[in-house]
């Protein structure tokens, strides 16, 4: 059951490339591979209720980069020395594939779609991990997550969210919802921005890795490990102290993921094939830090795309 706050993406399969270059046949078999050989080792995570935390956080690290590996995902990351315990980590959200990439750096508990645990493979990570399972469609369960967040922060845990609520393309994005937030400030702890991008070979964003649409979890992997070329490209940024406005610190941690712009267009930006009607746009409406821009007279608005069926006008 949805209701009125819940997050949505217009995103969906036209958001995909059409063009993106494939592993050959073997490559793909050796991948599946892998990924069998993760899934049966997988009951031998419950030994890690036994191990000391920081020994846990660098199983959940080695774990992580291996499936990340057998899915040919290469990681690429700056700033990883700033990373500290007790943190809020917000990223954006394009994938599952956020959740290994992350927990390879930064290892903590996430607060995760309520689904994820039932999922095989990352449902037993997912446990594994003290997830915080999150029922969007139940509202009246979210202060009761925050809680629990917000409980973790002070007893110096770090715990990923991802203020966004849903997954977007990587090219398109959502905003950044301030409700999560509140569990930083209830605990006085900072949040930590973390950009997460995911690139090919001759530096390009890909949406390839997007989970979006009515793509299944299956369907998913299945797709992403035959694509060639991918890297996780992870960029950890200063910390962004409480205040007492949940916000304005909403606002000043998404100006940090997005590289210190907010763009509009990129927000209203569905089909990144549309090079003549989207892509000219976005560097027009680049806002400086600390502003956010409009989009110009006779340029790509939510309006227009309504009107061109690219975007659900119930979602725009």
């Amino acid at each position: 059951m949805s209701h009125a706050w819940m997050p949505s993406s217009p995103c969906g399969e036209r958001c995909l490339p059409t063009d993106h270059p494939h592993s050959h046949r073997g490559q793909v078999m050796l991948r599946w591979t892998a990924l069998v050989l993760v899934l049966v080792a997988s009951p031998a995570l419950v030994l890690m209720r036994f191990l000391p935390p920081r020994s846990k956080e660098k199983v959940v690290r080695v774990g992580a980069r291996i499936l990340l590996n057998a899915l040919g995902i290469r990681l690429e990351t700056s700033g990883v020395d700033r990373l500290g315990d007790g943190e809020l980590i917000v990223a954006g959200h394009v994938s599952w594939v956020d959740v290994l990439a992350l927990a390879a750096v930064a290892p903590g508990s996430f607060v995760a779609r309520g689904d994820l645990i039932e999922w095989r493979l990352l449902g037993t990570v997912a446990r594994r991990m003290r997830v915080i399972a999150l029922h969007r469609e139940l509202l009246h369960s979210l202060p009761g997550v925050v809680g629990e967040v917000s409980k973790r922060l002070s007893a110096g845990e770090r715990v990923v969210v991802f203020p966004e609520g849903t997954t977007w393309c990587g090219r398109a994005y959502g905003s950044f919802r301030p409700a999560m937030f509140q569990a930083a400030i209830d605990a006085d702890r900072p949040v930590r921005p973390i950009g997460v991008e995911y690139r090919l070979a001759d530096g390009s964003v890909t949406t390839g890795t997007s989970f979006i649409g009515e793509e299944t979890i299956g369907q998913s992997i299945a797709r992403i490990i035959r694509l060639r070329g991918i890297t996780a490209s992870l960029r950890i940024e200063a910390l962004e102290y409480p205040g007492d406005c949940r916000r304005e610190l909403a606002r000043r941690s998404e100006l940090a993921v997005r590289g210190g712009v907010i763009d509009l267009a990129a927000r209203n930006l569905v089909d990144p094939s549309l090079e003549r009607t989207a892509a000219a746009p976005l560097e027009r409406t680049a806002a400086p830090l600390g502003r956010t821009a409009a989009a110009p007279l006779g340029r790509t608005t939510t309006a227009s795309l309504v009107r061109a069926g690219i975007v659900d006008a119930k979602v725009a």
